[in-house]
């Protein structure tokens, strides 16, 4: 599976810009830029796909809650027929449309026969027929369950709508992550191995400048011991990067096959402008604006209408139950003057608990569900508004920082380049070079360090705004 992987992943590079690092087309590496990486994920990941899926069950969701509002066909029919004696013969048809307000509109026909019917049941020879209204004067006319019930599905698609833009923020974050991780580790890996190479070179110059006489035998142990030191540190540099290129591929995915890093493979530092532009963040000014519409409080807003339209229906049913039904009755459907007030059927319910004990404390735990959403929302803006202040101020001591750590590394260079000629020309030691030479190693690992986390602060500003793009 590993070597399919690679050659998928090679395939999928070739159609790629592969940059090399020198002129020489023996040094030329295949590259994955960090644009070219999260077009990746974007396109393949499968938590991509499952945002879109966490929209659709929203979206689902509000089919499901306006079906309560579909008109409806009920038909019952019963017969009862013993020893060639009909007892009775049943036929109730009934189209119903029901409305916003508790309101239903209804047409019924109704056709009863049989020797033993009951007699309330009695019509016309060729049915009955019925138009009317049922509706509700307290419990139910102006919110009800079925309005109740569209209403926060209309807010858990809004709500499903921000947790999918929260579930792509959060996967692209963890994905430029892991891939300035596995920057970090390979630029730590070229250092080694650039000061590897000079420990190697100085260890040749040592034993030929020992064999002419002109330097002590103990100064090649001196320099074997440094070289020793610099393979140490590959070796631990070389695991470092695998590991973060292990991390790196959970994020690599092509039509839901997962992919390898291959150790051939090598990053692209993306400069800050790019990272800026990649991830939607030139030219923003109005924060203020951003974090109002960050989709963590845009959920918790949706939270919040869904259990304020609770709390409404909770209030509601504090109002006794009367639910009235009127019906114009005739035995002519297609006549609409045979209709009159005098030929009806109504019909009317009451109740009412008395203690209200129930609803009461329905309303109770309602309205502490809602006083406890709005804390977490409260404490939630305050938590983003403090992290993007926290991030900005990083960003912007990372800059200076990195310009200062640039400095020390270009001072560093020069001093080894100095004591190196000095050791050549018998003015210096060993020990001095390595000890520069360390200097210089420690700072250009700073340097990576601080290169690397102005890229994390980058993304985190994208992830404390929680753009989705």
């Amino acid at each position: 599976m590993r070597f399919f992987n690679y050659y998928i992943l090679a395939a999928c590079l070739s159609l790629l810009s592969f940059k090399g690092f020198g002129q020489d087309p023996t040094t030329l590496a295949p590259t994955l830029s960090f644009e070219e990486y999260l077009g990746y994920v974007k396109k393949h990941h499968p938590l991509m796909k499952q945002a879109a899926l966490t929209l659709s069950i929203g979206e689902a969701n509000l089919l499901k809650a306006r079906g309560g509002f579909d008109p409806k066909i009920e038909i019952d029919y019963d017969r009862k027929k013993f020893k060639d004696i009909e007892y009775y013969d049943q036929l109730n048809a009934t189209f119903k449309i029901p409305t916003w307000y508790g309101i239903e509109f209804k047409v019924n026909f109704e056709e009863n026969t049989g020797e033993f019917l009951n007699p309330n049941l009695d019509v016309p020879d060729g049915g009955l027929y019925n138009a009317g209204v049922s509706f509700s004067l307290a419990q139910g006319f102006l919110i009800n369950e079925r309005m109740a019930a569209l209403k926060k599905a209309r807010f858990f698609r809004e709500q499903s709508k921000a947790d999918r833009d929260l579930l792509i923020n959060n996967l692209l974050f963890e994905a430029s992550k892991a891939y300035f991780t596995w920057l970090e580790a390979s630029n730590e890996q070229q250092i080694f191995e650039d000061f590897l190479s000079n420990a190697t070179k100085r260890l040749a110059a040592v034993e030929r400048s020992v064999a002419l006489g002109d330097k002590a035998e103990i100064d090649i142990t001196e320099a074997r011991i440094t070289k020793q030191n610099r393979l140490l540190n590959l070796e631990a540099a070389n695991l470092k990067r695998r590991k973060s290129a292990l991390k790196l591929s959970n994020y690599l995915w092509i039509n839901d096959v997962p992919l390898e890093i291959q150790d051939n493979l090598q990053p692209e530092r993306p400069d800050t402008s790019t990272l800026e532009t990649l991830l939607v963040l030139d030219g923003i000014t109005d924060t203020d604006a951003l974090i109002q519409q960050h989709p963590k409080l845009l959920s918790l807003d949706a939270k919040i209408s869904g259990i304020t339209v609770d709390r409404a229906l909770k209030r509601n049913k504090l109002l006794p139950k009367i639910d009235l039904e009127y019906n114009f009755l005739t035995p002519e459907y297609d006549q609409i003057n045979t209709l009159s007030s005098a030929d009806y059927k109504a019909f009317l319910n009451f109740s009412f608990p008395i203690f209200l004990r129930k609803e009461s404390g329905d309303l109770r735990l309602t309205k502490l569900k809602l006083q406890d959403a709005n804390f977490e929302r409260n404490s939630v803006a305050l938590n983003i508004q403090n992290k993007l202040t926290a991030v900005q101020a990083e960003i912007m001591s990372l800059g200076t920082q990195n310009n200062l750590v640039n400095d020390i590394v270009s001072d560093y260079k020069v001093l080894l380049k100095a004591e190196e000629r000095k050791f050549f020309l018998g003015e210096s030691s060993l020990f001095l070079i390595n000890s520069r030479e360390q200097k210089l190693i420690d700072a250009q690992l700073k340097e990576n360090e601080l290169q690397i986390k102005q890229l994390h602060a980058i993304v985190r500003l994208y992830n404390s705004l929680g753009l989705s793009t």
